[in-house]
This record gives structure tokens, sequence and C-alpha cells, in this order.
């Protein structure tokens, strides 16, 4: 009988069937640039070393593929952020400024890794990061390295994790301690 046992064990591995491939980089990214847009409500808690406790913000972002991305504040003050293409606009506060990303470009680079993330571009991503993906397609983590000097002086690290094609948290870890962790809510289209 004992001889029988591993025959016994590979007839029965045979007949399963290959292992599935192990989910990747690639597949994340496949995932996530299928979602051509959408709306969420998020709730963002910033951590910073000056301030007793954290501070809260709340809102609704929206993304169109594949190069615009809106963040709307409602609480604790009314701001609108919107990005698009290389140019940052910031309303707050009746005032409204704008930036060209290509003059800044660190700043560039940590913007544009939620961007990339959300329209799949791993080639983006992989200009000024280090990918590290963990999980499986119904819950998934997604860690960035910096791989330059430069965006390491001021992002450590930044972690999202999801389902499927859908982001629900961002956590951004700065190089002087401070970190911002943002939930996100999907809004279903109707």
């Amino acid at each position: 009988m004992k001889a029988l046992r591993p025959i016994v064990l590979v007839l029965a591995a045979s007949l399963a069937g290959p292992a599935p491939a192990a989910f990747d980089v690639d597949d994340l990214m496949r995932g996530l640039a299928q979602r051509k847009g959408g709306r969420a409500t998020f709730v963002e808690t910033r951590h910073l070393a000056l301030l007793d406790k954290p501070l809260v913000a709340t809102g609704e972002l929206s993304y169109a593929a594949p190069d615009r991305l809106e963040k709307r504040t409602r609480t604790p003050r009314p701001e609108v952020m919107v990005l698009d293409r290389d140019r940052l606009t910031i309303e707050r506060e009746q005032k409204k400024f704008t930036l060209d990303l290509g003059q800044y470009p660190e700043a560039r680079a940590f913007v544009e890794s939620i961007r990339s993330i959300l329209a799949g571009d791993r080639r983006a991503l992989e200009k000024s990061y280090l990918l590290h993906v963990s999980g499986g397609p119904d819950a998934w983590e997604l860690v960035l390295l910096p791989g330059d000097e430069k965006i390491a002086s001021f992002v450590v690290r930044i972690t999202v994790a999801g389902r499927g094609s859908q982001v629900r948290s961002v956590e951004y870890r700065q190089a002087d301690g401070d970190r911002s962790v943002m939930i996100i809510e999907p809004i279903e289209a109707r």
C-alpha cells in the first residue's frame, strides 16, 4: 500500500490540471487599464509631525482615462485640484493656481504615480518606481518604491490596494515621516 501512495499522489496532481498562474504586475495593470474612468468618494487622513492630531479631509474624486484626475475636497475646506495632462490647477478660497508639471520633474513623478496606476501604465510607473504586487485579482496591493534619489528624498513608499479594477486605498509615506492614507469608495454609475 505504501508503494502505491506516490503513484496516487502523482495521478491526483495530473488530474487536477496545471496550477493557476500567479497574479503579477502585468495582470494588475491589464485589469486597471480596462477601467476608462469613474467617480468615488474619499476620506483622507494626513498624519503630520507638526500637528498633535491628524487632518481629515473628505470629498469626491473623478477620473477620465488616460490623463484627467480631479479631486474635490468638501471638508474641512473646499478645494478643487485638477490634473489635466501636464497641468495641475488648484482652486482654493477664490484663488486659482496653475502649475506646469514639466517644470517640476520630482513633483511630476509623484503626481504621475496615481494617474499611471489608474491607467494601468506599467511603463510610466517603472520610469520612477520599483513595483511589487501581492495578493490576487479580488484583493491586491501594489507597493511603489522610488528608483530615483530625487524622488526618494521626499517619498519613501506608495502603497495602493484594491479589488478587481478598483483602487480602494492609497498610502503615501514621505521621507520626513509624514504620511497620508486615502480610503476610496467607488460611486457606481447609474
